[in-house]
């Protein structure tokens, strides 16, 4: 006896392509999960290597920050030495010069007077002492302008001290300035040429 199916084709169909939808479906998550898989590790090994590289470019960073301020310091430490050999070749050129601005101050001093401080600041000096009078400190200025080393003697101050019951002084203080012979000489001569070529061109025009 021959066997019917009595089940309607149209549904077998449909459930056959239920299952190759399922199947694909399926498929579909097993490779997206696979992808997911391979770009996370990639990722992880992406982020891996640039925090490595961070760190390489941290610790040479820290390198060079050594560096800069090793430099910094070398070059604090040259300009301090710089300043030091002006310093000494200042003084060297000057000692000659400060010799005899002292011989001046021996050779200017009149009797009854006497320096108890002197200061020198660039090309000034002040100068605090005592005098038995006025007419010392008088004598005083007197010779300090007629030097040809000081110029420019100014009293600042000048007061009577009793010391004891007899003694009186007049404590005094001053500024002079230091000066070279032949100083205004120079000045004058460089004033006068540079007039000379400033008529010159005034000319030439």
């Amino acid at each position: 006896m021959a066997q019917i199916n009595l089940l309607p084709w149209r549904e077998q169909l449909r459930e056959e392509r239920k299952q190759q939808f399922l199947v694909s479906l399926a498929g579909v998550l097993v490779v997206s999960a696979g992808l997911v898989f391979l770009a996370g590790q990639y990722l992880g090994g992406a982020i891996e290597q640039q925090g490595a590289r961070n760190d390489f470019v941290r610790k040479e960073i820290a390198v060079l920050d050594a560096r800069i301020k090793e430099i910094s310091e070398l070059k604090k430490r040259r300009e301090q030495l710089l300043d030091r050999m002006k310093i000494i070749q200042d003084l060297q050129g000057n000692r000659p010069i400060i010799g005899h601005v002292f011989d001046q101050f021996v050779r200017t001093l009149p009797d009854g007077v006497y320096f108890s401080g002197l200061k020198m600041t660039g090309a000034s000096i002040a100068v605090e002492g005592a005098a038995e009078s006025n007419n010392r400190v008088s004598n005083l200025m007197r010779n300090l302008d007629a030097s040809e080393w000081l110029a420019s003697p100014n009293l600042t101050e000048v007061k009577a001290v009793t010391a004891g019951a007899l003694d009186q002084a007049n404590v005094f203080k001053l500024t002079v300035k230091q000066t070279k012979p032949g100083a205004e000489l120079e000045s004058d001569a460089v004033n006068a040429e540079s007039n000379t070529r400033k008529s010159g061109g005034g000319g030439k025009k």
